[in-house]
């Protein structure tokens, strides 16, 4: 059924009027919240990527976790070897070691050995001067004899059948040390190993180290 024609009634008139304002309030809210939602958006993004950006101190540089600036530490460095006591190393410039240059000292490795068991003395030649020297300390040039206790009697001398030894050149700074071992069969000797070699008895004895003209103060020990 056809509207009529000729003028609405001012009822229907206003209704259309508010609809059509309506709508049109409506469409202006939609753009308004889309162009805020754009703006919020582009805003953000900003702020994201001005967290992602890396902040530094005026002229700091980037380094790798641990890095160090500056030359590597010289006490990273590994120490040297310490020289060994009585090394035959060369020294430079030694000049041979004089009689009076030298101490000779004398120990035994116990106090009193059984019958039938073999001493050992140990002898230690210390360099007391104030310069380094190197001299031959060769077994043929040590002589370690077993006496009786009061000195007047000799039993037994390390060069009396082994009258040759290998050489054996010592270098040795103010102070170090040449150390030496030397094992007793406990049997007598003589001079050139003459005669028959035997044991020697129970007894108190002294023994005592010498190289050259130095010697080394007695040190007593018993056979028992």
């Amino acid at each position: 059924m056809l509207e009529p024609n000729g003028p609405l009634p001012p009822e229907i008139y206003w209704r259309r009027r508010l609809v059509a304002i309506g709508a049109i309030a409506i469409a202006l809210l939609l753009v308004l919240w889309v162009g805020f939602a754009l703006l919020r958006g582009g805003s953000g993004d900003e702020k994201k990527a001005d967290a992602k950006a890396p902040t530094s101190a005026p002229g700091a540089t980037n380094k790798p976790a641990g890095s160090s600036s500056g030359a590597a530490d010289p006490s990273s460095a590994k120490p040297s070897a310490a020289p060994v006591s009585g090394s035959a190393a060369p020294v430079a410039g030694a000049g041979q070691c004089s009689d009076q240059s030298l101490a000779v000292k004398v120990n035994v490795g116990q106090p009193t050995y059984k019958t039938g068991e073999q001493p050992v003395f140990g002898i230690v030649i210390t360099n007391i001067s104030s310069s380094a020297c190197e001299r031959d300390m060769g077994s043929g040039l040590q002589l370690v004899s077993v006496q009786s206790l009061d000195g007047q009697r000799r039993l037994w001398a390390s060069t009396d059948c082994y009258p040759d030894g290998t050489p054996d050149m010592r270098n040795l700074m103010p102070g170090q040390q040449a150390a030496f071992t030397v094992t007793w069969s406990g049997s007598s000797s003589q001079p050139g190993c003459a005669g028959d070699r035997v044991p020697v008895p129970s007894g108190p004895y002294t023994v005592v180290a010498q190289l050259g003209s130095v010697r080394s103060s007695p040190e007593p020990f018993n056979i028992a």
